[in-house]
């Protein structure tokens, strides 16, 4: 078991120099040993929420994130690598699929919605175990569950899910913390569930006798707005109903050091065979409960502690790697799936933390948003095989990682398969090459297009009620077409649709061009 850092500001400087120490030595030569080159371990530290302002490493000094500068220090730290979407459940979608999330209409998804990856799609997890890879994810999925035809029954297997998809190994939360059902989904079971206190979920209205946060709110440690006002567990207002399953509900405190754990104990399991983890985060989406060892570790309030706590679990991972000795002989992408997002339904006072911090950066938006914070991310290459440490301004693509490990393996791909994927190996490894020309972003309501230094954003069809009176989301959303110049303009504050019509007709004309699009290109 990995026991719990006392954070304080000393330890924090301990920590940063010893990684940064145990990782700053001077990039090898690419191995001559093929296995190691050919066929690297890959981990995947998918955050939530975290904005491209809220690591040290990308300019944050309210709070200080030193594992995570580490892999930068001694990795490539992209300044304009993106998800592929504002919104989590799409993001997700296009990097374990290669494929924008708008061909499918994935939006985000309910607590109890179908998978939205088929079984007889190519995934990336799929990709890697047909060369050899042992497969596990370990966190937040968000992806769905089931086939959508039967009606999930949590008290028997739930499938299809991430085994179906691809992965040897899932230990789950379902859907997202917010939302029910609390308890996690190893493999294919509900973990801890008893049979005479069987778990029903409902989203459609109230089941059982649970206190909710709408009827009780005297019992809420957090406040909660209408959507987030059902079910209170473990004091915290959720999405949806649920009755039972009171002996598998999770504790969100514990979420740091449950994960983790099964993400190390897969990593030993698999130590002699090549590996892929996906670590998708719950840190730093809502309800934000740090474990009590990081309370109080910043003066930003839970979200900077949650921070705190995403750079812990990150070094945990990693330290356990090089015990291993696999960290030389690992891959390790660092990430997030969306923009900061502040207040979220729930009030946690995130807002304290505006002071002298700027989640998303230099960039317009958030989550949510069309403008760059939707969907500019930290985005970061360690492999110290292969990659030399440096800093790279090139457009980059989360999408991009399942072409590029294809052609790291030399794995040809279908006409059909990632057909939005591109491979951009040697921008993953040397921070001098170039990646994208153009770039699709994605938000629920409307489509983007970055495009050399132009910005153009689709106009909706309409903005929704919710965004016009969120004051806190700057969603970029207009029933007009919007074009920015990100090299003179990189907060898009300045429209120039109505001066450059003809570059808003062009860029939308490749919009239309990549929607129509329905196989990889030769």
């Amino acid at each position: 078991m990995i026991s719990f850092k006392t954070i304080t500001k000393a330890s924090l400087l301990i920590t940063s120099l010893t990684l940064i120490a145990s990782c700053s030595q001077e990039p090898k030569n690419v191995s001559s040993d093929k296995t190691d080159i050919d066929k690297p371990n890959l981990v995947i530290f998918y955050v939530d929420d975290l904005g491209w302002g809220d690591l040290s490493s990308y300019g944050a000094t309210k709070v200080q994130t030193p594992n995570v500068d580490a892999l930068a220090n001694n990795g490539i730290r992209f300044t304009d690598g993106h998800s592929s979407a504002a919104t989590c459940t799409p993001s997700r979608y296009s990097l374990l699929t290669g494929e924008h999330a708008f061909r499918k209409g994935v939006k985000i998804l309910k607590g109890d919605a179908a998978m939205v990856i088929s079984p007889e799609q190519n995934t990336l997890p799929k990709m890697l175990k047909e060369n050899g890879y042992k497969t596990a994810v370990v966190g937040k999925w968000h992806l769905g569950l089931g086939d959508g035809v039967t009606p999930i029954d949590w008290n028997e297997a739930v499938k299809p899910g991430p085994l179906e998809i691809g992965f040897d190994y899932s230990f789950l939360l379902p859907a997202t913390g917010d939302r029910v059902p609390t308890v996690y989904l190893e493999n294919h079971h509900v973990l801890n569930l008893t049979k005479d206190d069987p778990l029903y979920v409902n989203y459609d209205h109230k089941i059982g006798q649970r206190p909710t946060g709408y009827e009780n709110p005297e019992l809420l440690r957090q406040g909660a707005d209408d959507q987030h006002g059902k079910t209170i567990i473990n004091g915290i207002s959720r999405i949806g109903w649920m009755q039972g399953g009171k002996s598998a509900e999770w504790v969100d405190e514990d979420f740091p050091q449950v994960t983790t754990d099964k993400a190390n104990d897969f990593i030993s399991q698999n130590k002699n065979d090549p590996f892929f983890l996906f670590f998708s985060f719950h840190d730093i989406h809502v309800p934000r409960l740090p474990n009590k060892q990081f309370e109080g570790a910043t003066d930003m309030g839970v979200r900077g502690d949650a921070i705190v706590q995403m750079d812990w679990i990150t070094g945990a991972v990693v330290d356990h790697l090089k015990k291993l000795n696999l960290l030389d002989s690992t891959i390790i992408i660092f990430t997030s799936d969306n923009g900061a997002v502040l207040t979220d339904g729930y009030d946690d006072k995130a807002l304290t933390l505006i002071d002298d911090h700027k989640p998303n950066g230099a960039f317009n938006g958030g989550k949510y948003s069309a403008f760059e914070g939707g969907s500019r991310v930290p985005f970061i290459v360690h492999y110290p095989k292969a990659v030399k440490s440096g800093v790279s301004n090139t457009l980059f693509s989360q999408i991009d990682v399942y072409a590029s490990m294809a052609s790291l393996l030399k794995h040809p791909l279908e006409t059909n398969e990632a057909i939005d994927s591109i491979d951009h190996l040697t921008a993953m490894f040397d921070a001098s090459k170039p990646a994208r020309d153009t770039l699709i972003e994605e938000t629920p309501f409307t489509l983007s297009l970055r495009d050399g230094d132009w910005k153009y954003i689709r106009p909706a069809k309409k903005v929704p009620g919710w965004v016009k009176s969120n004051k806190n989301i700057d969603s970029g959303i207009s029933v007009k077409p919007q074009l920015f110049n990100l090299k003179d303009d990189p907060s898009e504050l300045v429209d120039l649709a109505m001066k450059h019509p003809e570059i808003v007709s062009k860029l939308e004309s490749k919009i239309q061009q990549i929607e129509n699009q329905n196989k990889r290109s030769q």
